[in-house]
């Protein structure tokens, strides 16, 4: 009888409840999610090994490095090794083999020595795989709780191509993702895009088989997952996306490598490391590597260190209070100059700003680079509840004829849902703006693509964002949408100054006041 997915979702949570006692829900990834894997490479791994005893009776007459060989060539794409090799203690680096030992001390170190002997033994594969396995240390995770942990999740059914499919595992470690997302407010937001968000970026980009796509601040994977998604949703085959991503937080890098092949995808490559300072994708010639497709959601208005001398700084260098602008060089650095097209969400500001934004803002418009920008909800995300916006970049070889020479405005914000913590798109409100993306509209009023009034889309020309200074504020092109375009640290800046000048013209009041006689007025 096949597994549901409702199955394998509520044991999977009741192996991370257990986790309540020990640690906020912020953290239950790092240790939920090496677990998982281990046990689904377990399941695997001993599935194909019964398929090779099976199949192969005559074994006797084979030595155990011909059977070995044999093995590993036709049935087995990984390898699960002994740990301690040679010792009284040697055991394999398995699932069962360590839970068989369950009530030994000692537990969390035997994980974390299974987990690196897996890693060790399959370095193509699964190199740094598991994160920094902090949490097998007594002092941050007792083996008391680690095993009912692992009692809870060794309930879960096999998680084997033989008892369930892909769609249903890799749709589990999404619905984990969502859950601990969902209870661990703003820390989400550093591994977890919200779903709508990612498929509205992914439907606008379209990815073709075959083409690559990078993700410079990949988190959990989930905008590289998506894309081979869509495409096989479409039609086409997922499978043959090259999947590139760099992530700064390793344990959340090795989330993504998990996260991705628990969705049976093997032709990626996530590494880790600061993709501003250092890009780790590359020419041969030493500059950055360029993909079909680049799409992110970076940390928005982060502080960093300014390039002194890098060929991504496009008309400039992003101030050192912001480097949203800086993942945008870098983004548009990394277009394929036949293909590329690139997505990346990031705060209102970056529409406005001046200074060395506006004169980087300037130079991509003069380039013709910038094809659309999108105006999201308040309140989508886990990390942020100020509104957002999507650009859309193409490199010039690429965009339409009816696309040259102009910008297209799109203002969804007030298409939304309210949910429990925050806002969320509806499948046909990502729909309905992927189809006003995809739309025609000559230059003038503000058209009302879904005919409901909730989405508003314009034709911008760039004649007409010169004579505003190259300023992108979506309320400039389309009036409704002013209101809802601040961003928030504008208003906060925008309501001190009006503050202090109240305070100041009451105070000269009741001087003027206090001298003419008048008294009983004071605050």
């Amino acid at each position: 009888m096949a597994v549901t997915q409702q199955e394998i979702e509520n044991r999977l949570w009741d192996a991370a409840d257990e986790l309540r006692v020990a640690m906020p829900e912020a953290q239950y990834s790092s240790v939920v999610f090496p677990l998982m894997f281990w046990k689904y490479l377990s399941d695997t791994w001993e599935h194909h090994h019964q398929e090779f005893l099976a199949e192969n009776e005559g074994l006797d007459d084979l030595s155990a490095e011909e059977a070995h060989e044999i093995e590993y060539r036709d049935y087995q794409s990984f390898e699960i090794p002994f740990i301690y090799p040679g010792t009284v203690a040697e055991r394999r680096a398995s699932w069962p083999s360590i839970l068989a030992t369950i009530t030994q001390p000692g537990l969390g170190q035997r994980v974390r020595a299974s987990l690196q002997a897996i890693e060790t033994a399959n370095p193509d594969k699964f190199s740094r795989l598991f994160g920094s396995m902090t949490w097998t240390s007594e002092e941050v995770l007792s083996g008391e709780v680690l095993a009912a942990v692992m009692q809870a999740m060794d309930r879960t059914p096999k998680m084997h191509e033989g008892n369930m499919s892909h769609d249903v595992l890799g749709g589990a470690y999404e619905y984990l993702l969502k859950r601990f997302s969902d209870g661990s407010g703003t820390r989400a937001g550093q591994f977890f895009t919200p779903r709508e968000v990612v498929e509205l970026l992914v439907e606008v980009l379209d990815p073709k088989s075959f083409e690559s796509v990078y993700d410079p601040t990949c988190g959990s994977g989930g905008m590289l997952i998506a894309s081979a998604n869509l495409l096989k949703a479409h039609g086409g085959r997922g499978y043959t996306l090259k999947l590139y991503g760099q992530e700064a937080v390793p344990d959340t890098a090795g989330v993504a490598r998990m996260n991705l092949f628990m969705h049976n995808l093997t032709q990626f490559q996530v590494e880790v490391g600061d993709t501003l300072k250092d890009p780790r994708f590359k020419k041969p010639d030493g500059s950055v590597a360029q993909f079909d497709v680049i799409l992110a959601n970076p940390p928005y208005s982060l502080k960093w260190k300014p390039w002194t001398n890098d060929p991504r700084a496009i008309g400039g260098v992003a101030p050192q209070s912001s480097a949203d602008w800086a993942f945008v060089q870098h983004m548009i650095a990394s277009m394929d100059p036949k293909t590329g097209r690139a997505g990346v969400v990031l705060p209102h500001g970056v529409l406005f700003r001046g200074g060395q934004e506006g004169a980087i803002r300037q130079r991509v418009l003069d380039k013709n680079l910038l094809e659309a920008v999108i105006g999201l909800p308040a309140n989508l995300f886990y990390n942020t509840t100020i509104p957002t916006c999507i650009l859309v970049f193409r490199a010039p070889g690429t965009k339409t004829d009816e696309r040259k020479n102009g910008v297209l405005f799109i203002d969804a914000s007030k298409r939304f849902t309210k949910a429990k913590n925050r806002n969320i798109f509806t499948d046909a409100d990502i729909a309905d703006i992927v189809a006003a993306y995809h739309s025609s509209f000559d230059d003038g009023n503000p058209v009302d693509p879904d005919g409901e009034g909730g989405l508003s889309a314009r034709f911008v020309p760039t004649t007409e964002i010169v004579a505003n200074g190259y300023d992108l504020n979506i309320g400039r092109y389309i009036k409704q949408a002013a209101a809802e375009q601040e961003d928030l640290g504008t208003l906060i800046d925008a309501y001190n100054l009006a503050r202090a000048e109240r305070q100041k013209t009451e105070q000269r009041m009741l001087a003027l006041l206090s001298a003419a006689g008048i008294e009983g007025f004071d605050e």
